[in-house]
């Protein structure tokens, strides 16, 4: 059976630099009616970076709509019209200071399909060589190499949280 909802109407409820929330009428596939509020999103990558064959980089941030540090690969939001490969490559030096010569796509996956449409592209960035450390000028970032093994271990103690995180392991 074909489960897919028709859109009736949308509206803009409020649009951010990031953001944007919209309201939908939906037509339900039984012929019911019902609303759904949904967040749209550029999307975003996320890098699993091999220092080596059993370390990866870590960065450690406050992230505010939780109230708390994470721990996460490296990650961010593509730029309207950006290819996601360069925005992975901006975002490993951004945030790492490092370059990789190998710079390979693995996949992308859904990250909250409930209500918002974003995608995040996952990369694996490996032969790491020195670029320059950047950054947005709010974005405070701790950079952690850690073994392959302890980031498991991390994961199953719930030390990471993050859910790209823990996705992008599924690739390796």
């Amino acid at each position: 059976m074909n489960f897919s909802e028709k859109t009736i109407e949308e509206n803009s409820i409020y649009e951010g630099k990031i953001i944007k929330l919209i309201k939908q009428k939906v037509e339900l596939p039984n012929g019911l009616e019902s609303e759904r509020e949904i967040v749209r999103h550029p999307g975003g990558v996320a890098i699993l970076a091999f220092k080596d064959k059993e370390t990866i980089l870590l960065v450690e941030q406050f992230r505010k709509p939780i109230d708390k540090m994470l721990i996460e690969i490296p990650a961010g939001k593509l730029e309207k019209g950006e290819d996601p490969r360069d925005c992975g490559i901006r975002e490993l030096e951004e945030e790492t200071g490092y370059k990789a010569k190998n710079f390979t796509y693995l996949g992308k996956f859904v990250t909250a399909p409930g209500f918002c449409d974003e995608y995040i592209y996952l990369f694996k960035a490996e032969d790491l060589y020195n670029g320059v450390k950047g950054g947005d000028d709010d974005e405070f970032i701790n950079l952690r190499e850690v073994n392959i093994n302890t980031v498991k271990e991390m994961i199953k103690s719930g030390e990471i949280e993050d859910s790209k995180t823990i996705a992008a392991l599924m690739y390796i």
